[in-house]
């Protein structure tokens, strides 16, 4: 049987994907996971997510997730039956973002988590739903729910990521890569080229949507993987 796993993004958990849960083909037994809460590197995430879904697995990463799933399918490219990769980034961490990262963790160190990410907050969604305050107070708590310790060690995970596009060109299962056309964090043309990297991925770009997606457009996201799982995997 093929399961459907989904990968949150930094600091995130079964929350980012509370929408797409409930909609998914249940025969497809989809199922989050947290391999990134329990391990420090993308490689051992991997690692850890394949021994704990035998068998073929259809990946759907968000972000962070993304990322992992690309480390995923780079370790057991056999297992892998389709992929989709939302608000994603294949590049290795820019010297510019690290500083950015070492500056936030030595902040989360002092006790200022709160302060840094409500600042951050407006950057990982579309400008459209800045009063949309509870989905952003939604998103704050997940992530405060984390934990300094989490947001440290995911971060620190993202500063050393290899650089996926070296074996992109390489996966051969369907795949589709979903975007929102406002995303700050990983702007559209990460994904584009995530896109042209993987021999006849999709693309669709999410209107009035930022990095976010899943909890921004559930609706548009939800339509846009159901009808692609139902040509990479029906149900038997």
């Amino acid at each position: 049987m093929t399961q459907l796993v989904f990968l949150p993004g930094l600091a995130a958990d079964a929350v980012m994907w509370r929408h797409q849960l409930i909609a998914m083909p249940s025969h497809l037994d989809p199922v989050v996971t947290d391999v990134h809460a329990r391990h420090a590197t993308l490689a051992d995430m991997a690692s850890a997510l394949l021994r704990a879904h035998p068998g073929d697995l259809i990946l759907c990463g968000a972000s962070m997730g993304g990322m992992l799933a690309m480390e995923v399918v780079r370790q057991a490219p056999q297992r892998i039956k389709a992929l989709a990769l939302l608000g994603t980034n294949a590049r290795p961490e820019t010297d510019a973002m690290r500083s950015l990262r070492e500056a936030a963790i030595a902040m989360f160190e002092q006790g200022r988590a709160k302060a840094v990410l409500t600042a951050n907050l407006p950057m990982a969604f579309h400008p459209s739903r800045a009063n949309d305050t509870a989905l952003l107070q939604t998103y704050l708590d997940l992530v405060l729910n984390a934990g300094v310790t989490q947001l440290i060690q995911q971060n620190r995970a993202l500063m050393a990521r290899p650089d996926a596009r070296l074996h992109l060109g390489a996966v051969n299962c369907p795949t589709l890569v979903l975007c929102g056309d406002g995303d700050r964090l990983t702007p559209p043309e990460c994904s584009r080229e995530i896109m042209a990297l993987i021999k006849g991925a999709e693309f669709t770009l999410v209107p009035q949507c930022g990095h976010m997606l899943t909890m921004e457009r559930p609706v548009e996201v939800n339509a846009t993987l159901l009808a692609w799982l139902a040509t990479v995997a029906p149900p038997a």
